[in-house]
């Protein structure tokens, strides 16, 4: 395929495509005139490269999920350890969505006069996660 068709059937720029030859992540069988030629089976190594881009790897460390050959060799602790990641990413957010939605209905007067959205600010302002907000919420909401 040349990379005009790789482009149509990945849905990537042809500028991503080259971007990615050059990083290492795929690879040319030759050229057709001054058209790069590519075996079929670059779409399956874009599709890996995606889902890892999707799963939050950097390029670099997708190219590393590659043996010499082209062949996929992924290391199954690398995968552990970042689905671990996203579970920590996964609970903050619930976290921070709990504290939003609870600020939302808070019968407080004001956001101001809301316990759970005043611990929520300064968890912001110190960069923690906002559990600490939504524990006390949930012990303050039961005796509301």
């Amino acid at each position: 395929m040349d990379i005009a068709e790789v482009a149509r059937r990945s849905g990537l720029a042809a500028s991503t495509l080259r971007f990615y030859e050059q990083k290492g992540l795929i690879a040319s069988i030759g050229r057709q005139g001054l058209r790069r030629r590519f075996d079929a089976s670059v779409l399956d190594r874009l599709a890996l490269i995606a889902l890892g881009q999707r799963a939050g790897f950097s390029l670099d460390e997708i190219g590393a999920m590659f043996a010499p050959d082209g062949r996929p060799r992924i290391d199954r602790e690398v995968l552990s350890a970042k689905a671990d990641e996203i579970d920590g990413v996964v609970r903050r957010l619930r976290a921070m969505s709990r504290s939003l939605r609870h600020a939302a209905v808070c019968p407080a007067p004001s956001h101001g006069e809301c316990p759970t959205f005043q611990r929520l600010l300064r968890d912001a302002a110190s960069q923690r996660p906002p559990r600490a907000a939504i524990a006390a919420g949930r012990s303050r909401q039961g005796s509301r």
